[in-house]
């Protein structure tokens, strides 16, 4: 592993171990993983390796999910096909594939399958009896009830064989004589044709190869800050010690487009927790996890961390385990110390205890471990109701516990990311939109939370743009020196990469014709770059071409007049005529056109446009609600950017509204979900009725909007291509 990463290094590849290998001083000696055992988190090697264990160490390795592939081919070159594979994975049906299939073998019409299938959504675990009569169906018809009871029979059971995302078999020999190897899809690879819980049971050695587009972003940002430094810039040579201006953005939750800390969990907690130093961040990333919240040990620790240290009660020897986390169990690694401290379990055992934790749902035999674990406690002196609470608590988060190695890895990205938002939110901007796809946010809220921090975003121009997005004027030289980390913030200029409809060779023949002299024409860029009538549309509707030929209209007016056959005498010729004079088009057509060619408008926001319309709804916005005292009955309108229902909430979903002034948080309870569903599921304009909440201190407050009654208002958008992206 130290070879791969070493190499990767040296192809200026941004790469970090994280998991258990984090857990190993061997490993950050290496340069395998970037955590440092001196910086906060206590971790245990037992996590990492054990004599009970009996099998090679799981390491993992992130790299920029935009290069992993040279990473894999590496691998191949150097061990040899026949002796490197990637594994499988076994992809089991859910609702909707099995719905397809099942009506599929049953004759159903296509058309009406579908129609049930698009009705169940990403949270949906059954077919409910109204979706079916929302599409025409009989739940009580023998055929339907058929469907159903095979359709649920079918959830859950293996579908078809799929890769890994990423784990890798290397042998000392021909890896066919112990595993069936067959040619995966892709082109340069092979596959294991086993599940990777096959070969654990094979005891054969496992590494993961894995993609992290923060790591992506990240090591563009460095460049960009490198050319306006002057000088080279590495991830660890940001500056570490205490900044308040990033600690403050921090807890205020002002963290779109950061690592780990950007979903709304996430900023829910932040102005909470407060976060001021690196190990706050770590438990930051791990607490908002389902175990935590499952196991109850969240809001103890939230009122544990108000507490003085002499006040927080520590039984026994567990200080040692639960200090770091005011006397709440967050970690994995804490399970373990727990197990070893109070019931003299050795590493190996404490970690067979984390093992079973987290496959006790699939295995369901936990009955040794309780009995070793509490009898052992009571044994050694604690109270037997606490050896139970212990167990419970273990139990209750053990599936979905979280590795404080892992945290302390993911918490160094955290912390880079949002000091380069904070210092740096342009080459920050230029890093995330070159990285994508990838984040919790789209292009368009990136770009307007960015011009919120001050940053100038450009369109695209056909004779500025280059490829990817750019920071404008920006020296090319990073050979000088210096310790100083400020500089003035560079206009984003965006790319034609963003350009819907244009291929990367057209862009390749736009920047080989512009480099000796701008083009002065789109006629001229026609012939100059070889455009066809596609791509020549493709710029005109992303109003690229807006120097040449001015607005929208007339750059379509303009490159419909162009013949762009191939011919010599046509590449030689021009047409000389006086440009036709055509009406602008109206603000609000010019931004959806920007929405459906760019995929974002840097004219005003499309709620700003439509605050006339909706004011007859006595609706407010974000601006104005964030002053709001907690109870007061609220209104609001927005774009829906993201939903969430995630299972530890209950049923509960989460939707977040985006207006013209920012964005607003919507807390929708189950009995709200199941009788508002179809406007909740639908909308892509939506407006909410309900109570605002507010907590905390006017700096660092936590509101969202409680909804009773959600309106679906998208039809005042008229055709403007905007889409949520839903998290389970």
């Amino acid at each position: 592993m130290a070879d791969i990463v070493g190499w990767a290094r040296e192809q200026g590849i941004l790469c970090q171990g994280r998991g258990s290998a984090a857990n190993s001083l061997v490993c950050f000696c290496l340069g395998v993983t970037e955590v440092d055992p001196e910086r906060g988190a206590q971790l245990l090697f037992g996590r990492f390796i054990s004599d009970e264990r009996n099998e090679p160490p799981d390491i993992d390795i992130d790299f920029e999910h935009q290069r992993r592939e040279e990473v894999i081919q590496h691998i191949y070159a150097k061990y040899g096909r026949h002796r490197a594979a990637l594994t499988a994975v076994v992809i089991r049906y859910r609702p909707r594939s099995a719905l397809r299939d099942v009506g599929r073998a049953l004759g159903i019409d296509l058309q009406r399958i579908e129609a049930v299938s698009k009705s169940v959504h990403w949270f949906d675990l059954r077919v409910e009896d109204e979706r079916l009569r929302e599409c025409g169906f009989d739940p009580r018809s023998p055929m339907v009830q058929l469907w159903l009871e095979l359709t649920h029979q079918l959830i859950g059971t293996p579908r078809h064989l799929s890769q890994h995302p990423g784990g890798f078999v290397i042998a000392s020999e021909e890896i066919a004589r112990w595993v069936p190897v067959e040619n995966a899809a892709m082109e340069g690879r092979s596959v294991i044709q086993w599940e990777k819980d096959d070969l654990e049971s094979l005891g054969l050695m496992k590494v993961d190869i894995l993609a992290l587009g923060m790591l992506s972003a990240l090591r563009r940002s460095l460049e960009f800050l490198a050319r306006k430094l002057g000088r080279p810039v590495q991830m660890h040579q940001l500056p570490e010690g205490p900044d308040d201006p990033t600690w403050d953005m921090i807890c205020a939750a002002d963290t779109v487009g950061v690592f780990q800390i950007e979903s709304r969990a996430q900023m829910s907690m932040l102005p909470r927790l407060k976060p001021r130093v690196y190990y706050d961040l770590v438990v930051e990333v791990a607490i908002v996890r389902p175990g935590p919240i499952q196991g109850g040990m969240v809001h103890p620790y939230l009122k544990n961390r108000q507490l003085p240290d002499d006040q927080i009660e520590y039984p026994g020897k567990l200080r040692q385990a639960l200090g770091r986390t005011k006397g709440v169990p967050i970690f994995q690694e804490q399970v373990m110390q727990i197990a070893m401290l109070a019931a003299d379990f050795t590493a190996g055992e404490a970690d067979q205890l984390r093992r079973a934790m987290a496959a006790w749902k699939r295995d369901g035999d936990l009955g040794p471990f309780h009995d070793r674990l509490v009898g052992r406690m009571v044994k050694n002196g604690y109270d037997k109701e606490f050896a139970e609470r212990i167990f419970q608590q273990i139990q209750g988060f053990g599936e979905y516990g979280f590795p404080e190695s892992h945290a302390a890895g993911f918490a160094l990205l955290a912390y880079a990311s949002s000091w380069l938002k904070c210092h740096h939110p342009d080459a920050f901007l230029a890093g995330l939109l070159n990285s994508q796809p990838m984040g919790f946010y789209a292009p368009a809220q990136l770009v307007r939370d960015a011009r919120a921090h001050g940053v100038e975003v450009r369109e695209v121009d056909v004779n500025l743009s280059a490829w990817e997005a750019s920071l404008e004027g920006l020296p090319l030289s990073v050979d000088g020196q210096g310790d100083a980390f400020d500089a003035p913030l560079w206009p984003v200029r965006l790319g034609l990469n963003n350009v819907s409809g244009l291929s990367a060779d057209a862009a390749e023949r736009i920047f080989t014709a512009r480099v000796n002299a701008p083009f002065a024409s789109v006629e001229d860029l026609a012939r100059r770059a070889g455009l066809n009538a596609h791509e020549l549309k493709a710029l005109a509707h992303a109003n690229a071409l807006k120097p040449l030929a001015g607005h929208r209209h007339q750059a379509a007016w303009a490159v419909a007049g162009i013949d762009t056959r191939p011919t010599t005498l046509l590449r030689a010729t021009r047409v000389h005529e006086t440009p036709a004079l055509l009406a602008a088009p109206a603000e609000f057509d010019d931004m959806r056109a920007d929405y459906q060619s760019v995929g974002l408008t840097l004219g005003r926001h499309p709620l700003a446009m439509l605050r006339e319309q909706l004011r007859v709804f006595k609706v407010e916005t974000a601006a104005t609600l964030r002053g709001y005292p907690s109870g007061r009955l609220a209104r609001a309108s927005g774009i829906v950017t993201h939903r969430q229902r995630p299972p530890t909430a209950k049923g509960t979903m989460f939707i977040t509204l985006e207006d013209e002034t920012g964005a607003i948080n919507i807390v929708v309870w189950p009995q709200v979900v199941e009788t508002q569903r179809q406007p909740l599921l639908a909308s892509r304009l939506m407006t909410v009725y309900g109570q605002w909440q507010r907590e905390g201190d006017d700096r660092f407050a936590v509101m969202h909007l409680v909804a009773v009654k959600v309106i679906d208002h998208t039809h005042l958008l008229a055709g403007l291509d905007s889409r949520s992206r839903d998290f389970k």
